[in-house]
Order: C-alpha cells, then structure tokens, then sequence
C-alpha cells in the first residue's frame, strides 16, 4: 500500500460536559488545551471516504453531553475517533445547507438560499428552478471521480439543482462502495432520514425504506412503501422515560411523547449505522477508510429547524481515522459545512480550487489557521419568506434581521404536523406559555440580536444595547458586512429579482448546449459552448451500454465499432441533448 504522511493540526483537549439541554443551544467552546502539538498520520495515498449522515439532528448523543439514549454504535466510533461539537451548517433546513455541502459555496451566493428551489415555488408565482453558482464550480464528487474516486450516494440529493450526470457513479437506494472496480478508492454517502421531522408526526412510524441500509445495496431487496405502523416500530426507550425539556418549549404529556420520538428515532439510526459500519468491516475496508458522521443541520422540533439559533445550526460529528488515530480526543475549533469541500479534497491529495469559499480543517491542504467565525443565512420556507442573517465566533452569536416588522414563527404547513408544535400553537391561544415561550410568537423582531452564547445558550437575552458588549457588537457587525460583501450575498432581494439574474433576465431556464465530438485516428474529444459544463459520456461496446457516465477530463483512444454517447450539463441550467457516434 503506497502512503503518503500529511501532517495534521489537532488539539487535545480535555472533555467538558455541561447540563443536559445546555446542548440544545449554543456550544461552549472548551479552551483548556492539555497539549497543542503537530502530529504526523499515515494514510493511504487515496483513502477511501464514508459519510454517514442523518437528519434534524441536534447533539443528542451521548458523546455530547446528552445519555439519555444509548447509541452503541456512535459511541463505539465515537471512542475510536474524533469529536467535533462545533460543527455548524449554513442554513437551519437542508437543502440549502446540502447545496453548500456538494459545492463549497454559501446558498446565499448561488441562488441556493430558498427552501426550495425546485419545488413549493407555486406559493410565490415563480418558475421551479436551480441555483446557479459560476460556471467554475463542480459538486465536489465530480472533482473526485475525476481523481479515480468510486463515488455512491445512497440516495438524498436535495441539492437545490438537479446533480449533473456526471456527480456520481449511481445515486440511488441501492448505491454502494461494493459495487466499485476491484481496488478502486471509494467516496460513499449513506443517508439516514428517520430522525428527521417527519418522524415526529402522527401517524408516527419509520419508513420501510430504512431497512435498506441492511441489506448492502442488494438489488434483489425490495422493500414497501409509506411508513410503518405504529405497533411495527422499533422501540428502544420506554415511553415514560424523564427528558430534559427546553425553556422554549411547554412541559406536557405532547411534547414528551415527541421528546420519546425523538430520541427513539435516534436509536433506529444508530442501528442502521451499526449495520452500514458491519459491511465495511466485513470487507476488510475499516482501517483504510475514514469515516465521518454529521446531520444535515441543527434539531427536528419547533424553534429548532429552519431558525438560525445553535439550536437549528449546531450538530455533532465524529471523524474516525485509520487504525484509531487520536482515538477518543475532542476537536473543539468551529467547523462550517461550507469547509467540507475543501477538507474532502484536502483528505484525497487534492489542492482544492480557488473559488471554494471555506478552509480544509483536515488533510494535506489543511488551513494555517482555525476558522474564527462561521456564517448562516435564512430566507424562504416554503411558502413564507424572511431575510436573517447570522456570524458567530466561539462564544458570541451576532443576528441581522431584515425584515424586523415580521415575527420569528411563520405559519409552515409541514412544521405544524408536528404534535408538539400543534400544543405550543393550543397553549398560545390560550395564554398558556410563560414569557420565555412567547418569545418565538413576537408580532416583530429586533433589527439586532447579539447572543452570550456560552451563558445564554439558548439564544433568550438580546444584548445589544448592553454597552458591556458594544466592542464585540461592532466587531460581529463588520465581519457580516465582510462576509456579505465577499460571497455577494443580496440579503432580502425579492426572489423574482434574484430568479431574472441567475438567468440573465430571461424567463425561462437556460439550457446547456449541445457538446461536440471530435475524432481523429480514433482519439475521441469533446467540447461545450457553455461555459462551465460538466461532460459526460458512455462508451457502448456490442451493444452494452453501461449505467455510469464517465466525466470527460480530456481526449481518450477508443478502439474502431464502438459507440459513444455524450451529454453536457451546467449546474443550474438544463442538460443537454444526448448525442451518439459511431467510431
């Protein structure tokens, strides 16, 4: 095995557990360093890379300060790597958070900052559309393939934009590592999504589909569909078992019985975790991987996903390394989605481009210096529109509110399919909630919010006109003018406007142009009109037509009777025709 050693800057630091819920808020960076060193790991030249990621998920997790769930799995991984409880993604919901995710780019700089793009737009008289980042950017995957990678997602997209063919060599239920060229490095996404909000509604059961996760990308597998009943659902907890619940929320029989869902819903995961894990060990892949576990962004419950508190930004995650490098430490720097390009590059041996707007935290191109800041954005849910804007240090949390006149609560359909949030609605109504409860139903917002965030970690006391803070309020606000000026970000744009710029004014979606082959003595090449296209192409051989498109990266010898296929696509725009010649 050829390897290569990339010096990585990590700090041990002690554990420090805090309050139960104080996790359901903002994290209290642990600065007590027991030993700050450069540490040399080995790893395979090109490693292979599995993430593992759920939904709506909060630091409920034991490694995280929170036991009231046993989660075996993650906590074996978790005392086998490393934890990381300042991860934050871009957005409180997912798809603009996973368009960071495939791309490197803040949402708010592509036109990825609505939820969502390619659907619920009826609501607002607009066309479904993609975002559309700079013709230079590639999903991250792509760049991958490129460098030999075998790439699977299994099976959330949810992108913001329809993937190129070129991203994957198969995203679908049935996508594995396993079904790779002998030897070849591979980049696998599994998805867990029962402990997403949905899981929390009634009629409440896991969805059949799950079990896939069991069964190694078996194609003969096949499953039902809808949910599972009620009495069909694995149990893992009893259901009069004491939570912690948060100042936020009312304590009734409602939002415990959601509080049991919850972590139930955890512990179905972490199962399935368990049996994706078994597989890799089962193919001797364990010490040749690593391996990362995330959510898609902060919790399920109400006051949690979609807001820009810790509550729907932070969520944990776990790197394991090859053969258990710095085992059971914890990593407390701040670590945004939007630097998971970069660091997945880094990881394989790649510089990452230029125009990716986060750091690599780990691997060879690893950052000289620790993120300070991390950035978020909120804007349409659905069928209801707002402008937030937040930048956060290790401590402080700093809010922009463009829409003040507007409350934080926004009526969303989906959301209030959920017990708890149909009780907080009941309560409201009847003058049930204390002032803390109350503070999400405000008739208006603050233009600015300024957050304690290792003190107040739930995001309750506003100090913005305290003057003890004045210095750290104008040090925030220039560093969201910072970011806003440098991602071009248009905070409160109406959404025709921004939907006229990304497609240069006309009204409807551009679409890619037709590729060009070339053949010369049987060197195949192949060229775009548009710029930015990604290329992919089929070689079909007596006939067989295989199910990958290969991303073209430049000429290639063929030999005479066979076939290619090519089709051009640019992020955002429509893909182009499929054209076919004969060699």
């Amino acid at each position: 095995m050829v390897l290569s050693v990339i010096e990585l800057k990590i700090h041990r630091r002690f554990f420090l557990f805090v309050s139960i819920f104080t996790f359901l808020g903002c994290q209290d960076k642990d600065t007590s360093i027991k030993e700050s060193e450069v540490v040399k790991i080995q790893l395979p030249e090109k490693p292979n890379i599995l993430w593992l990621v759920t939904e709506d998920m909060g630091p409920y997790l034991p490694m995280f300060g929170d036991s009231t769930i046993a989660t075996p799995n993650l906590s074996r991984l978790a005392q086998e790597g490393v934890i990381y409880p300042n991860l934050f993604s871009t957005s409180g919901v997912c798809a603009p958070s996973r368009a960071a995710i495939a791309t490197g780019m803040y949402p708010s700089s592509i036109g990825a900052n609505h939820m969502r793009t390619t659907s619920f737009t009826e609501v607002t008289g607009l066309p479904k559309y993609g975002a559309v980042p700079p013709p230079e950017v590639k999903m991250f995957s792509e760049l991958l393939r490129i460098k030999g990678y075998y790439c699977t997602n299994n099976y959330k997209t949810d992108y913001q934009f329809k993937a190129p063919m070129t991203a994957w060599d198969e995203s679908s239920p049935y996508a594995h590592w396993r079904n790779r060229s002998k030897d070849q490095p591979f980049f696998s996404v599994m998805n867990f999504t029962d402990t997403h909000e949905s899981g929390l509604f009634e009629p409440y059961g896991h969805r059949y589909i799950e079990k896939r996760h069991y069964h190694s990308g078996d194609r003969s597998f096949t499953w039902k569909a809808d949910r599972m009943s009620e009495e069909e659902t694995p149990k893992h907890l009893p259901k009069d078992t004491e939570f912690m619940i948060p100042p936020y929320l009312p304590d009734t029989d409602v939002v415990r019985r959601d509080m049991w869902k919850l972590y139930n819903n955890i512990a179905e995961m972490d199962r399935q975790v368990g049996s994706v894990l078994k597989q890799l060990e089962e193919d001797g892949l364990l010490e040749n991987t690593i391996i990362f576990f995330y959510g898609d962004h902060g919790g399920p419950l109400p006051r949690q996903k979609r807001l820009i508190y810790d509550s729907g930004l932070n969520t944990p995650m776990i790197v394991r390394f090859p053969n258990k490098w710095k085992a059971g430490t914890t990593d407390d720097q701040l670590v945004s989605f939007i630097d998971f390009a970069p660091t997945l590059l880094s990881l394989t041996g790649t510089n990452p481009p230029e125009y990716l707007q986060g750091e690599a935290f780990l691997g060879e191109f690893e950052h000289d210096e620790e993120r300070t800041y991390i950035h978020a954005a909120a804007d349409r849910f659905d069928g209801y529109t707002d402008a937030i804007r937040a930048v956060r240090d290790e401590r402080f949390k700093y809010i922009r509110n463009y829409r003040p006149e507007q409350g934080y609560y926004l009526p969303i359909e989906y959301r209030e399919q959920i017990p708890t949030m149909q009780e907080l609605l009941r309560l409201r109504d009847a003058g049930e909630l204390d002032s803390i409860q109350m503070q999400w139903f405000r008739k208006t917002k603050d233009a600015e919010e300024l957050f304690d965030c290792v003190n107040d970690p739930h995001e309750l006391y506003n100090l913005v006109n305290d003057p003890n803070f004045a210095e750290k309020l104008k040090e925030l606000r220039n560093e969201m003018d910072r970011w806003i000026a440098e991602i071009d970000d248009q905070p409160n744009l109406p959404e025709k406007e921004l939907l006229a710029q990304l497609w240069n004014g006309t009204k409807t979606q551009p679409k890619t142009a037709t590729p060009n082959i070339s053949i010369q003595s049987n060197e195949v090449s192949f060229n775009c009109a548009t710029a930015g296209a990604s290329i992919g192409y089929k070689i079909i051989t007596d006939g067989h037509e295989p199910e990958s498109w290969l991303v073209y990266n430049g000429p290639f010898s063929v030999k005479s009777g066979v076939s290619v296929k090519v089709q051009a696509h640019r992020i955002g725009y429509k893909p182009s025709e499929i054209i076919k010649r004969k060699i």
